[in-house]
């Protein structure tokens, strides 16, 4: 799902009507790119797209529910490789299941807010 809000946008992913497992978020005024996932735990996610796999750190966001996130710069070609990845990209973290994210159109929607 996509929305806009007084951020910028974010594309949620995660079962319905529950908090998103994932969302990608565009932050207008830090003009920056954060890839949460729900949880506490601040090992690097992984992501496996079918042309790169990248880890990348994380810091927990202090929200409830509880998120981690990464933030990255709109440029960044991680975005392009999980937008036009061939059908989903696979998020992974110690300790947790790993997430199979579809490649839908509302990332690089997300990340062309924030490159304007």
């Amino acid at each position: 799902m996509y929305r806009r809000d007084a951020r910028g946008s974010i594309a949620l992913f995660g079962p319905a009507n529950a908090d998103a497992a994932l969302t990608v978020r565009c932050d207008t005024g830090a003009r920056q790119i954060y890839l949460s996932r729900a949880g506490s735990t601040a090992t690097p996610l992984t992501i496996r797209t079918s042309s790169v796999t990248r880890a990348v750190p994380v810091q927990p966001t202090g929200s409830t529910p509880a998120y981690v996130a990464a933030a990255l710069m709109p440029n960044d070609s991680l975005l392009e490789a999980m937008g036009f990845s061939r059908g989903r990209f696979v998020v992974q973290q110690a300790g947790l299941p790993p997430l199979v994210v579809p490649a839908w159109a509302e990332i690089e929607r997300v990340t062309e807010d924030c490159r304007g």
